[in-house]
């Protein structure tokens, strides 16, 4: 699954907004049974491969309180700048909210077999070395490319089992 931010404006630029991914992420994880194969979180978007018994419902919690968490960092931050695009790019029939974070949709597949896994894994961990941000994946603070490749856990813990 691929969630980007509206317009592709960089919203992840600042390692408190970095944080609330990973927490989100993580409270998923531990209580909404998400199971985490891979990510990268990059400016503007994160990828996932993730299985969940109720995955739709699952990544449409974690989005809405992810959205919300950031525009209460961006006010903390004073970021009106950004504030004030995220207002301006919102859907005019989206009434509840003065700001927009996600664009719509997920653009979720199914994995379905062991090649297809491997080449949508090494294309989320070499996402950050195609924008040219590092020359290897496992570089890549916020990308489970550390897990496999250097058996870093300390940013999140991803599922290891192969799912397919």
């Amino acid at each position: 699954m691929t969630s980007s931010i509206i317009e592709w404006i960089p919203v992840f630029t600042a390692q408190a907004y970095f944080d609330i991914v990973i927490q989100s992420m993580k409270f998923c994880i531990q209580n909404r049974d998400l199971g985490l194969y891979n990510y990268v979180i990059m400016d503007n978007h994160f990828h996932i491969i993730a299985s969940a018994p109720e995955l739709a419902d699952t990544m449409a919690s974690l989005r809405k309180y992810m959205a919300n968490q950031i525009v209460q960092q961006l006010k903390h931050d004073n970021r009106n700048w950004l504030l004030n695009q995220l207002s301006f790019y919102k859907k005019k029939y989206k009434t509840k909210s003065q700001h927009q974070i996600w664009q719509e949709g997920l653009h979720p597949e199914l994995i379905q077999s062991d090649q297809m896994y491997t080449q949508k894994a090494e294309y989320i961990h070499f996402n950050p070395v195609q924008r040219v941000y590092v020359d290897q994946p496992e570089h890549w603070k916020y990308s489970s490319a550390r897990n496999y490749i250097l058996g870093d856990d300390s940013i999140i813990e991803v599922n290891k089992e192969l799912i397919c």
